[in-house]
């Protein structure tokens, strides 16, 4: 299983490594997952937060300091340049789509 993880990271990795990672119109890695709980008409909304209060968020996330089911986890696959890059990306977006 672990084998087979690996293998599709590796695929997605230079897929990923292609493409502009400083082009805010371009999703970074894991952005558009955001959607599915973060989307337009959510109960968790980000519209109208800042790259900075998004990046914070995700970072207290990651480290554990902010009470998560969820995002805990998820922020956990990211390193902190990639959750600025997700940060900038939302906050760029509006937050929604």
């Amino acid at each position: 299983m672990r084998a087979c993880f690996a293998a599709a990271l590796l695929c997605v990795a230079g897929s990923v490594s292609a493409q502009d990672r400083t082009d805010p119109r371009t999703a970074p890695p894991g952005a558009l997952a955001c959607s599915g709980c973060h989307g337009a008409g959510s109960d968790i909304p980000l519209r109208g937060l800042s790259t900075d209060e998004i990046e914070s968020a995700m970072l207290e996330f990651r480290d554990g300091s902010r009470d998560a089911t969820v995002m805990g986890r998820l922020a956990a696959g990211f390193d902190t340049s990639e959750i600025a890059l997700i940060a900038a990306w939302i906050a760029a977006e509006g937050g929604d789509e």
